[in-house]
């Protein structure tokens, strides 16, 4: 069983989370703490080192052939971990989730069609959208008691006619809510009323916190399947988020055929040591080190929003799932550059800006706490020393 607590010397890897820290936020990687990037300080499980290993000792990389196994594992861990049979579904394997969402607005959408997404979301997303000749059309969630909320009848008002996909991250990034079926239920009737293709990201499907429970959109409400797109994938449940591998799972014929169409045409294959890695860990093995993995994160989120709750007018979102701390500011009456200089220049960590996260993100910054438990205690001591003179 793994050891969570031990510390793995990461630095000058080639790592993007903790290798960029000079150039993107001005923090030294010599004691600068990296919270922004979503993956993990741990190795994955030992099925996928292993199968790496023996990859290496033979000493062969050559193209990948028959998905045999690949797609039985999709298939045996989505009905083990989720209750959610594929049946007949195509499997479409992507350079990642993103790359996954990209390629569905390019399949899936005309230029000039608005597209929804519901705020704050997942920056990456607005990344590719804003590069693309689409029209974002941001509806914002309702923060309640600290709970995000859907508000349909507002988003109904807000309609053009000329949206043709919706974008939905479920459970939430970066509000770590798990869904109800009632909700998820809303979003597929407003998504079948207005003609939405609804293209929906469960990329941290496997990572909920005990007391809840995850639904896929899929079975949740099967009636949305004509206009279903899922987003899956492993990268980062098992943090093999370098192999760049997703799912993009269809059951629409259709749709598929349009989503298959688009691949050909980018001349699109997966590299083979994403494909055999994600193998590996959807299985018994990965499925008991997820259960070792998640109170851990739990244990690490309590650290965490404590301490941050004890900063007076700082407010963490009590997260139901991912491993991403997500903290309003709003009530320290500072501006957004005053708390990032605090942030940033005084307790020498990183995260990502709720700005760039769209409408509702403004007073908020994200913080990823899947690493040692010593890390967190440490981000929390630095994070009450830059605001002491609110204590």
């Amino acid at each position: 069983i793994m050891d969570f607590d031990k510390i793995i010397e990461r630095r000058n890897t080639h790592s993007s989370k903790w290798d960029k820290m000079e150039e993107s936020y001005g923090i030294s990687k010599v004691d600068g703490l990296p919270m922004h990037v979503a993956e993990m300080d741990f190795r994955p499980p030992n099925i996928i080192q292993d199968k790496l290993s023996r990859m290496h000792q033979h000493g062969f990389y050559g193209y990948f052939a028959d998905y045999s196994d690949y797609h039985g594992a999709i298939h045996w861990w989505m009905k083990h971990r989720h209750n959610w049979d594929l049946g007949n579904s195509t499997i479409f394997t992507t350079h990642g989730l993103v790359n996954g969402m990209a390629l569905c607005v390019e399949a899936l959408t005309q230029s000039k069609d608005q597209i929804i997404m519901l705020t704050p979301m997942y920056h990456a997303f607005f990344s590719v959208l804003n590069a693309t000749d689409r029209v974002v059309r941001e509806f914002p969630l309702t923060l309640k008691s600290g709970r995000y909320e859907l508000d349909f009848s507002s988003y109904e008002k807000q309609l053009t006619g000329n949206e043709t996909m919706l974008i939905f991250c479920s459970p939430h990034n970066p509000g770590g809510r798990v869904w109800s079926i009632d909700e998820l239920k809303q979003v597929a009737d407003f998504c079948i009323k207005n003609n939405l293709i609804l293209v929906c990201d469960e990329i941290h499907h496997d990572l909920i916190m005990p007391g809840y429970k995850h639904n896929v959109m899929a079975t949740a409400a099967p009636e949305i399947a004509d206009h279903l797109v899922m987003l899956t994938a492993n990268t980062k449940t098992f943090n093999i988020a370098g192999a760049h591998t997703g799912n993009v799972i269809i059951k629409n014929p259709e749709l598929s055929k349009k989503f298959e169409t688009r691949l050909k045409m980018l001349g699109h294959s997966p590299n083979a040591l994403g494909i055999h890695m994600a193998t590996a860990g959807y299985s018994p093995e990965g499925a008991e080190w997820l259960d070792n993995l998640i109170p851990y994160l739990e244990e690490n989120f309590k650290i965490f929003n404590s301490g941050i709750n004890n900063i007076p007018g700082c407010k963490a979102i009590h997260a139901e799932g991912l491993y991403l701390a997500w903290v309003d500011f709003v009530g320290t009456g500072m501006s957004q550059e005053e708390v990032r200089k605090r942030i940033e220049k005084d307790a020498k960590i990183t995260t990502v800006y709720g700005t760039d996260m769209g409408k509702g993100g403004e007073t908020f910054m994200r913080f990823n706490i899947a690493t040692q438990k010593s890390r967190v205690v440490e981000a929390v001591e630095r994070m009450q020393a830059a605001f002491k003179d609110l204590q």
